[in-house]
């Protein structure tokens, strides 16, 4: 029964469970069991909550519970749950023994849903790399090929459910941390609009508003539903996306009728040289729509061929990262220092504290002027961009270290991970990854879809109708639950 759980996705284990096929308690301790089998070779799943599930599985969900029951992995930053170990990749915050002291608005919400939640899964630290390799747990590692990152900074949620261990897992995207793992395991990855999942009440916006919250899954039905599950503002939040007409999974199966789609299917900078395999990728999607009766053209929005959104995206981030260790500094009563984050982190903060408010003001306006001139692209006629979600395959494990002396070195060398994401954290658009081809070697590559502000339920449509005609359910890595 636990291998042929691995292969279904959310959806069809909580039929399962309200068909009374299977017990919510069967389903989580199958769960737990392929964590326990699997996660020695990946290193994904880092904090066990392993007792605290076993006795949610017990208790009656609510009536309405869309997932009951389905085992569910969170990653370990954001999304904090009561009393539970939370480190955010810090190997500070891991010998402090840091626990959270209250649930996530996401977390209570994830809950309502039916959800079980197992344990966190493995980040860089504070989120701050496109790979999985912190010092405080070493690095996860890609189920497609044991030698190979699984991206970041949503990492462990994406080998988790990419090896089958669970079938969707939380994630959070500030430059591309839930497309970039998405594309490097085969999953899909939907960055929502800005401000459509609430991060309180710890938090009212995440590295000034880049951040948003959402999960990695198997299917496209999935991550419609658990959208459903968890979207609306709260109280203090600072953004309300527009609220759907309908609910998301009624999208799933919608026709869209015929749209205008953008497509890059090229570097848009000449110090990237875009892999074969991932031209060939965009090139080949491209033309699948086109076959499905849409309007494909090569067209982008001309702010991609700029080297402004990196310049910005890096500053901002950097003021963030230092106003994260004045917060923890605060939490855990003491100043942080140097020897207490990783070298790179350090050298963000001090990048950051450099900044003068004013400056912080004037870069916050530049962005909004960014912003007004990317979706002028799709004010003037276009429904979509499509482009591939990196512009890479994915890295070897180590491949992004720093030398002790240039401790930024590794994370520069990581821009093709950011080449066609980072651009619509800045912008807020939603955008997905999909897991529509494979590299000559086998690996996973995933395009990218990108929608107007509060236009999911497009990306969704379409996602949808690219997932029927180019399936890739059937598609496992070599590490996975049902093989394994």
């Amino acid at each position: 029964m636990g291998n042929d759980l691995s292969l279904l996705d959310a959806t069809a284990q909580a039929e399962l469970v309200r068909a009374r096929a299977i017990s919510r308690g069967e389903l989580v301790r199958a769960a737990i069991e392929r964590i326990e089998r699997l996660d020695p070779k990946l290193n994904a799943v880092i904090i066990r909550l392993f007792e605290q599930a076993l006795d949610a599985a017990r208790s009656e969900p609510l009536p309405d519970a869309s997932f009951p029951g389905v085992p569910f992995l969170v990653k370990d930053l954001g999304c904090t749950i009561a009393g539970a170990p939370y480190h955010a990749g810090m190997q500070l915050l891991k010998e402090l023994g840091w626990v959270a002291p209250r649930d996530a608005y996401l977390t209570t919400r994830l809950r309502r849903a039916g959800f079980v939640l197992l344990g966190r899964t493995n980040t860089p630290e504070l989120g701050h790399h496109g790979v999985t390799e912190p010092v405080s747990y070493g690095p996860t590692r890609n189920p497609w090929d044991t030698a190979r990152t699984p991206g970041g900074s949503s990492g462990g949620s994406a080998t988790a459910v990419a090896s089958g261990m669970v079938a969707a897992a939380h994630g959070s995207d500030a430059g591309g941390s839930i497309r970039n793992p998405a594309s490097s395991c085969g999953l899909v990855g939907l960055k929502p609009s800005r401000g459509r999942t609430s991060l309180g009440p710890d938090l009212s916006e995440s590295w000034c508003g880049l951040g948003v919250e959402h999960v990695l899954t198997r299917s496209v039905r999935d991550t419609a539903a658990i959208l459903d599950a968890v979207d609306g503002p709260m109280p203090g939040d600072p953004y309300r996306a527009p609220p759907p007409a309908r609910p998301f999974r009624t999208e799933v199966g919608a026709e869209p009728g015929q749209l205008r789609i953008g497509v890059l299917a090229r570097s848009p900078t000449e110090a990237v040289a875009l892999p074969a395999d991932v031209a060939a990728a965009a090139v080949h999607t491209g033309k699948l729509l086109e076959s499905l009766g849409h309007r494909v053209e090569e067209s982008h929005p001309d702010t991609l061929e700029s080297s402004e959104p990196g310049i910005t995206w890096f500053t901002l981030v950097s003021q963030c990262i230092a106003g994260e260790l004045d917060r923890w500094s605060e939490a855990i009563g003491r100043r942080i220092e140097a020897d207490d984050v990783e070298p790179a982190n350090w050298a963000m903060a001090e990048l950051g504290r450099s900044r003068s408010a004013p400056e912080h003001i004037a870069l916050r306006e530049s962005l909004a002027v960014l912003t007004r001139r990317t979706v002028r692209w799709w004010d003037a006629g276009f429904d979509l961009l499509m482009t591939p979600t990196l512009g890479m395959l994915p890295a070897r494990v180590g491949e992004f270290e720093s030398p002790p002396d240039v401790p930024l070195e590794g994370h520069v060398r990581t821009a093709p991970l950011g080449l066609f994401t980072l651009l619509f954290n800045l912008t807020g658009q939603p955008a997905i990854s999909l897991p529509l081809h494979t590299s000559a070697e086998g690996l996973p590559i995933g395009v990218q879809l990108v929608a107007a502000y509060g236009r999911e339920d497009l990306l969704l449509r379409v996602a949808a109708q690219l997932e029927r005609a180019a399936p890739w359910n059937d598609r496992l890595p070599p590490v996975h639950a049902s093989v394994d």
